[in-house]
């Protein structure tokens, strides 16, 4: 009798534990959207409230939004064996209302408005196993980048530990500094050349910039094939994805467009004044730097 239990015990615990084998948690999945490097927008009118086809542009944004959304869920549920993935949408740019929500992908949060103190990494933390830049652009004073900028019209450079970084490098970094790889992000062709160089991660361009206002476009159901492959192909790879990270604290370095903008930022405790427009400073984490960040975005925006 202890024998035949002994067995029925064994046999039970195999039944459960190869239950919890075949049982994956699905992956968690980041996405921040900016607007400037989404397939289909060839004018600076398009990305502004008020402007001539801002209402397509806020289409496009949420298409491609959903394209690439579509592609992580059918790719999990082709394993039955998966559970759901969870994703989280980060509205990034402008005054971060562009997306319309009511027609994104109901399985999907979304997270938008400006005033919140980590703009476009907003929600991202150690919990995520991947993040997707969509729409993005180059750095602020990148020849042939279409509108390209740095946080603010008035930010003239950025560099993190003398690196030079856009917005797509600073978010990078924040995202390693939680452990958290890049396995996609597209934008203009300059904006894709330029991180490429600084993240090991697939890119898709979607358009090449003729001048800093003026892109010769793709399709944008070319552009959203392109992004559904390259998702397929970036979730294929997931398990050796490697985050960026500065290893620890770090020294940020910011110019901005004139001398008075530079003395109002001096004004923050432990700010050093390297030149006329330059300043910077030593955060002790990569938080810490991206939130200063943002608080001097809003000091030199004026």
């Amino acid at each position: 009798m202890a024998t035949r239990t002994h067995l029925t015990s064994l046999a039970l615990a195999c039944f459960v534990g190869v239950a919890a084998a075949h049982a994956q948690e699905g992956p968690k999945i980041f996405i921040s959207v900016d607007m400037e490097g989404i397939g289909g927008i060839g004018t600076g009118r398009m990305t502004s409230a008020g402007g001539k086809d801002y209402a397509l542009g806020r289409e496009l944004m949420t298409e491609e939004v959903n394209t690439v959304v579509a592609a992580i869920l059918n790719y999990v549920a082709a394993d039955p064996n998966n559970d759901p993935a969870e994703i989280v949408v980060n509205d990034s740019h402008g005054d971060m209302q562009n997306l319309l929500h009511t027609r994104l992908d109901r399985r999907v949060t979304y997270i938008q408005g400006n005033l919140k103190p980590l703009g476009m990494v907003q929600g991202l933390d150690a919990s995520f196993d991947a993040a997707i830049f969509l729409g993005y652009h180059a750095r602020a004073g990148t020849e042939g980048g279409f509108l390209a900028h740095t946080g603010s019209g008035a930010v003239k450079g950025l560099w993190l530990d003398g690196t030079e970084v856009g917005e797509g490098g600073l978010n990078a970094y924040y995202a390693g500094s939680h452990g958290v790889p890049i396995i996609l992000a597209a934008g203009d062709q300059t904006f894709t050349e330029q991180f490429a160089a600084l993240v090991p991660t697939r890119t898709v361009a979607t358009k090449r910039a003729i001048g800093s206002s003026v892109a010769q476009l793709l399709h944008p159901d070319v552009v959203r094939t392109r992004l559904r492959d390259a998702t397929r192909a970036a979730l294929d790879d997931l398990a050796g994805a490697m985050p960026l990270d500065t290893g620890g604290p770090v020294t940020l370095r910011m110019r901005s467009a004139s001398t008075t903008r530079a003395d109002i930022l001096q004004a923050i405790p432990d700010m050093r004044r390297v030149d006329g427009t330059t300043v910077e400073y030593d955060a002790r984490d990569m938080t810490e730097a991206y939130a200063l960040i943002r608080l001097m975005y809003r000091y030199v925006s004026w």
